[in-house]
């Protein structure tokens, strides 16, 4: 009877399950409930640009996103991304050994001939989770650009909405350090011929001096804030734009739980931060498999001096019995973690910037509504203390101070206006989405 051959193979069989046994395994550890949803990246609106009109914020940041020099840079930078994923999904070419054997002496009268063809396993066996990460890898990249896009577009809004205030103001501002400039003239003179009372003249010239330097830094902050906006736009230095602004916010903006809500729907970083996740979790996937045996097959083929020929194949792989990948799971999984706690931290950070902007927002608007009954009453007063100046009924420094007063709660009407369209902006971009869709639950344009 022939003798079984299991009991020669049994040692083999335990080994191989034991080692089986002591490699790493993967669990998923999903980043949110919403981790999964279908991303999209809302795109911008259709429309022609006149060049020769002037120019709304809205067109500007279109600009902005075509011209950035930064994004330029960014787009192509993008290709490499591309390039990875291709590299991800190519099969490893196989390797192949030759070798020669000169026969010295002996009786043999051949020389020895080797062959080998050798291909690696691992890459066929980890291609699903190599390709999983790029893919994953790549959808970050595009996100991560397109949140700089809106970014960007949200900055040149921004920068317009300053423009077009300190626009409105610095004129304004000028004239007003004109007739401060006047009048400290004319009280100069009043104190030389003994006139006007020293405490007086320290007094207008302290309104002259606060009212060039307001006129002054007006003037400052516009050219600044112009020049700000040609490096985003990539336009030379000099040039000037002529700027529309828009209107200022209707309503109240939404409930800021409501605003946090819609900012996890849209924020496209967030989204950039949930494809990194994925492209780790199969980070995680590949080094778990790492711990399993790694697989090589090769064919051999020889000759051997007397002409013997040999043809076989031979499999070569490692036993995971101590390493077993242990320390690239670790930190394959540590980064995961680190990862995760980086998009729990922005969610926060989120949530409290959202806040901070909506209930700044709606201080400011009930604000503007109490300086806005004031101002048109001023601009009366003045009007007809001035006329009253021409008539010799009053003063001409007092109409000039009534005046005074009254410019001062103009520009500090369209300061506040400024400060209105400002926020806005800003509170669009913390969401990513504009405030009447965000307002409103509807997607995002």
């Amino acid at each position: 009877m022939e003798r079984s051959v299991l009991p020669r193979f049994l040692p083999a069989a335990v080994l191989a399950a034991a080692a089986l046994a002591g490699c790493a395994t993967y669990s998923p550890a999903p980043l949110s409930e919403g981790a999964d949803r279908i991303l999209a990246v809302p795109s911008a609106r259709s429309g022609v640009i006149d060049l020769n009109a002037p120019l709304t914020p809205r067109a500007l940041a279109a600009i902005a996103v075509i011209a950035n020099p930064d994004l330029k840079a960014a787009r192509a930078q993008a290709g490499v991304v591309e390039a990875q994923l291709f590299a991800a999904g190519l099969l490893p070419d196989p390797s192949f050994n030759f070798s020669y054997d000169g026969r010295i002496s002996g009786p043999d009268p051949f020389n020895g001939l080797g062959a080998q063809l050798i291909y690696d396993l691992v890459a066929l066996r980890d291609r699903d989770v190599v390709l999983a990460g790029a893919r994953a890898a790549r959808e970050q990249a595009r996100l991560d650009l397109a949140w700089r896009e809106w970014q960007t577009a949200g900055q040149a809004r921004l920068l317009a909405a300053r423009i077009a205030g300190l626009a409105v103001a610095a004129p304004l501002l000028d004239a007003s350090r004109l007739v401060s400039s006047d009048a400290l003239d004319r009280a100069m003179r009043s104190g030389s011929a003994g006139d006007l009372k020293a405490d007086d003249l320290t007094a207008r010239r302290l309104a002259a001096a606060d009212a060039a330097e307001r006129a002054r830094q007006a003037a400052r902050d516009l050219a600044t804030a112009r020049n700000d906006l040609n490096g985003l736009l990539g336009l030379p230095p000099r040039t000037v734009l002529d700027i529309m602004s828009d209107p200022q916010p209707k309503q109240q903006p939404a409930e800021s739980t409501a605003l946090f809500e819609r900012a996890r729907l849209n924020r496209l970083d967030l989204k950039a931060l949930e494809a990194g996740y994925r492209s780790q979790e199969a980070a995680v996937r590949k080094a778990a498999r790492d711990g399993f045996p790694s697989l090589q097959l090769t064919l051999s083929h020889t000759r051997d001096t007397a002409d013997n020929k040999t043809f076989g194949p031979s499999v070569n792989f490692t036993l995971p019995v101590w390493n077993r990948n242990q320390g690239g799971v670790a930190q394959a999984k540590a980064t995961r973690a680190q990862l995760q706690a980086e998009y729990a931290a922005r969610l926060f950070a989120t949530r409290s910037q959202i806040a901070d902007l909506a209930a700044g927002l709606s201080i400011d608007q009930g604000r503007r509504v109490d300086l806005a009954a004031h101002v048109r009453p001023l601009d009366a007063a003045a009007s007809a203390a001035e006329a009253a100046a021409a008539r010799g009924d009053i003063s001409r420094a007092a109409a000039e101070a009534a005046r005074q007063i009254a410019t001062d709660r103009r520009v500090a009407l369209i300061a506040l206006d400024q400060s209105i369209a400002e926020q806005a902006v800003a509170l669009e971009l913390a969401v990513g989405a504009p405030l009447e869709s965000a307002a409103t639950g509807a997607p995002a344009p």
